[in-house]
């Protein structure tokens, strides 16, 4: 089975934007675009009703993915899109979808006056359930936001890509959201900035004054842990200029910094299975919620 780049439509701006993403980066990987449209049964008193009569239900179960995925054929000459319509509930639905893609791709709502996302519970809800990697794009993404601004300072879609930020611990380097980082990086053409953040040790919590030389010292630990964990990757995707940023502080904070000047910000979501269920870190969440960029989120194990 050929595996697609899956977008989730339901009609709504950021799903729309969503969808043009999602066709953007079919065309990168090479890969069909499939866009999926998941109709949810309304209870049955409100299905009686005389405004949500068979020609609405039509309009709703058909007409929204067949006009979608005309559009981005014209649009994206060369990509193969193909459109489904499910019913049942959307998280499930997404969620069932993520296991047979390459990459799912859904849409956020943009916060008013600031920039990032609103991701409502159907996003939060298939990220955490998902094990394909997933993209958050937000409402009026366009493709000028990930390159570089033209001579000029004009967006443009013709220039290089920004660069791709990866957020890495390196105490558990996993290597499906290096390898994610990395191959996003080569199709773009771009750059890959991995940013890593430490804490001093536990105990200063309490009070104790930080000993500025100790904090040296930690600080060049963590920077050799960064790249010895990058070293193979290195090697790997010689290709790609790496740049390596270690830092004291907050990792949400520097990330969401960074994604200002992203094409794609890749962070991590470790896969659980056992009683505590599915779980989004308090890192990813953030970033989810407010990076101005794309966040992919990778699940690993």
């Amino acid at each position: 089975m050929t595996r697609t780049v899956t977008a989730g439509l339901d009609g709504s701006p950021e799903s729309r934007a969503a969808a043009e993403w999602a066709a953007r980066e079919a065309k990168l990987r090479g890969l069909p675009l499939k866009i999926v449209h998941v109709w949810e049964p309304v209870p049955d008193p409100m299905a009686q009703a005389p405004l949500l009569g068979p020609e609405t239900q039509q309009h709703w179960t058909e007409r929204i993915p067949r006009e979608a995925a005309a559009g981005l054929r014209l649009r994206h000459p060369g990509v193969e899109v193909v459109s489904e319509q499910v019913s049942g509930s959307a998280g499930e639905v997404l969620s069932k979808a993520s296991k047979t893609a390459a990459l799912l791709v859904l849409g956020s709502r943009a916060l008013g006056g600031v920039g990032g996302f609103l991701v409502g519970s159907v996003g939060l809800s298939v990220v955490a359930h998902a094990e394909s990697p997933v993209v958050l794009v937000r409402a009026g993404e366009q493709a000028a936001d990930e390159h570089e601004a033209d001579p000029a300072g004009v967006p443009s879609a013709a220039t290089p890509f920004r660069p791709v930020v990866l957020g890495l611990d390196t105490d558990h380097p996993d290597e499906a959201l290096i390898e994610f980082a990395y191959d996003a990086a080569l199709r773009r053409a771009t750059s890959l900035r991995v940013v890593h953040t430490w804490f001093p040790p536990s105990y200063y919590a309490y009070g104790m004054p930080l000993d500025p030389a100790l904090n040296e010292s930690v600080a060049l630990e963590e920077s050799r842990a960064l790249t010895e964990a990058l070293g193979p990757w290195r090697q790997k995707y010689p290709d790609v200029e790496t740049t390596e940023e270690s830092r004291y502080g907050s990792a949400a904070e520097l990330l969401v910094e960074a994604s200002r000047e992203a094409s794609l910000v890749v962070v991590g979501r470790r896969i659980r299975r056992g009683a505590l269920g599915a779980h989004i870190g308090h890192v990813t969440h953030a970033v989810m919620h407010h990076s101005t960029a794309p966040v992919a989120v990778v699940a690993h194990g």
